[in-house]
Order: structure tokens, then sequence, then C-alpha cells
């Protein structure tokens, strides 16, 4: 019977080191393979992608935190983090990554998709900043510049207003650069 005591025992031991230990520390971008998990964008501004690490290790990548608010209240996100995870933001000072869920968010940044919130790590002294939470319930209310933004796109892809982007010429894009349908129409 000691025996069989010694056996179970060393079994749960070798069992228990065979178990993964997740890093969940922040990984470095690969600017030719990760891409926003919500929006398929390549990932290009370290001051505001989002990177979300679940208990099996799994990565996504999110190229604003608007995207990654948008896949918590529309995707699988809450299934897919399990009971252990951890989100990282680009400081929209620094670039460098901090906690998403301690950081403090400014509005009013040009953000990649436009939604408009930098994260900081440090409260400042001046100006209103909201905390992680408050900046998620935020987006969802549709409290961001993504009017705006889209706006300045479209009116980029046509060429009109004097924005710099694809020159189209008479009803055409001039050389396919905006697919080659009419401009302007969204065609």
């Amino acid at each position: 019977m000691k025996t069989w005591k010694i056996y179970l025992f060393g079994f749960i031991l070798v069992m228990a080191g065979c178990a993964k230990k997740v890093d969940f520390n922040p990984r470095p971008i690969n600017y030719d393979r990760d891409v926003c998990y919500v929006c398929k964008m390549g990932l290009d501004n370290p001051k505001y992608n989002v990177q979300a690490i679940n208990e099996r290790g799994e990565i996504r990548w999110y190229d604003d935190i608007g995207c990654l608010a948008e896949d918590m209240r529309d995707g699988d996100f809450n299934k897919w983090k399990g009971n252990k995870y951890k989100i990282w933001i680009g400081d929209a000072n620094t670039g460098k990554w901090i906690d998403a869920e301690k950081a403090w968010y400014r509005y009013g940044d040009d953000t990649p998709m436009g939604y408009g919130y930098g994260a900081l790590a440090q409260k400042p002294d001046t100006g209103e900043v909201y905390d992680f939470k408050t900046t998620i319930k935020r987006i969802d209310q549709g409290l961001t510049k993504r009017k705006e933004f889209i706006k300045k796109k479209k009116m980029s892809m046509s060429g009109g207003e004097n924005q710099e982007g694809m020159k189209c010429g008479g009803d055409k894009c001039g050389g396919g650069k905006c697919g080659g349908g009419k401009c302007g129409g969204g065609e």
C-alpha cells in the first residue's frame, strides 16, 4: 500500500512538471506577419498597438484599443481569454509595452483606426484621462474619433479636399491605384 502512494505522488510530480508555464510578458511585434485580429490591418504603430495573451499562451494582436474593445464587445474574446490573461498596449509617448488595464487613456490622439485613445503609463498632471474600463465603455458608446477618421480616409482615397493620396483623373482612377473602379463612390 505504501509503494502505491509513492508511485502516485511521483506521477503527480511528473505531471505537474509537464504543465505548460505561460509567458505573459509582452512579445515584440513582427511587422511582416502580425495583423489585427479584428480589422486584419498590419501592425505598424507600437505607440497604439495592443496584444492580449491568454492562459494557453495564444496571442491576439490589435492595431488600436478600439479593435480590442470591439472584440471584447462583439467577438469571442471573453471565451478566448480564459481565466488568466494579460493585455499589453504601447505607451502613446514612448511606444514601450505597458499593462493596458493599469494604464491611463487620453482622448484626441490620431490612432491607427481612429478611435482616438492613447495609453499612458503615468497619470498626467493635466488634462482629462480615463482608466481602462471607462475607456472601453466610452468606445462602446461611440465616443471616438472614428467618424472623422473614416471621412478623412474616404477623402484621401478619392484625392479630394487637398488630401495627399491617390490622384484620380477624370472619372477613373489613374494606374488602378484605387482598385481600378470609379473614384469617390466607394466602388
